[in-house]
């Protein structure tokens, strides 16, 4: 990712409302699917706005998290007060099921890796019966100079991450869209507005009253899913599977 990416992200994603969603989806799931006893891995942490969300939202696992770039674990040590280290999802430190549950949020669309050997990783250092959780960009035609800007190189669908899953071993693997009631607006913003190369960064300090009203859809949106309204399409591709 750019270094400019990780200052946007250092800076906003306490606050700003695609952060925020995110941050209720995965507190949720970890909620449904605890997995196995043990600490939780977050792999590759950024600027370790999610551990910090977990640490205020009360969690009692010890959180062990790892960054690819040494910029943004620094930054994540001093948001956390973690001892994040920085390592690579594709080789870990850490010995056979040595984790509960993990999650790895927006990584495993970057260029610097293969997904099978990331999954490969995630399955061996998670213990049986333990939760992963994904959060993946959506849909190929949905690249932008965004994704060039966080030096993303793939897209998934629920279909692709379910067969990349099934093959790494992973099973009871429960995908869909979220982010699909702004979906329209990421299309407008994406395609029309910074459609050029050097277009801006999707992540930005928004004006209150306008962050409020896209996280208040958002919030529309959780609770829908909640009662397993499934929606054809979205921005992003949540998952979770466990480790048999």
């Amino acid at each position: 990712m750019d270094a400019a990416e990780y200052a946007l992200m250092d800076a906003v994603e306490d606050r700003m409302w695609w952060y925020r969603a995110l941050r209720a989806r995965i507190v949720t799931a970890l909620e449904d699917r605890p997995g196995a006893p043990g600490p939780l891995l977050d792999a590759g942490c950024g600027t370790g706005g999610m551990v910090a969300a977990l640490l205020a939202a009360g969690i009692t696992r010890p959180i062990v998290a790892f960054d690819y770039v040494a910029e943004a674990a620094t930054r994540a040590r001093a948001k956390t007060g973690l001892p994040i280290a920085v390592g690579d999802i594709t080789c870990q430190p850490y010995p056979d099921a040595s984790f509960g549950a993990a999650i790895s949020l927006d990584v495993l669309g970057h260029r610097s890796l293969e997904p099978p050997a990331a999954l490969a990783e995630l399955h061996r250092v998670l213990a049986p019966g333990g939760t992963l959780i994904l959060n993946l960009p959506a849909f190929e035609w949905l690249k932008s100079a965004h994704d060039a800007r966080v030096h993303n190189a793939r897209r998934f669908t629920t279909r692709s991450i379910r067969a990349l899953l099934g093959s790494a071993g992973f099973t009871a693997i429960d995908a869909g869209y979220w982010n699909a009631l702004l979906l329209p607006l990421m299309v407008l913003q994406r395609k029309v507005m910074a459609r050029e190369p050097g277009g801006a960064s999707d992540v930005a300090a928004f004006p209150p009253w306008l962050d409020a009203s896209l996280h208040g859809v958002t919030v529309v949106e959780h609770w829908l899913a909640r009662r397993r309204l499934r929606y054809p399409a979205g921005g992003s591709v949540l998952v979770v599977a466990t480790r048999p």
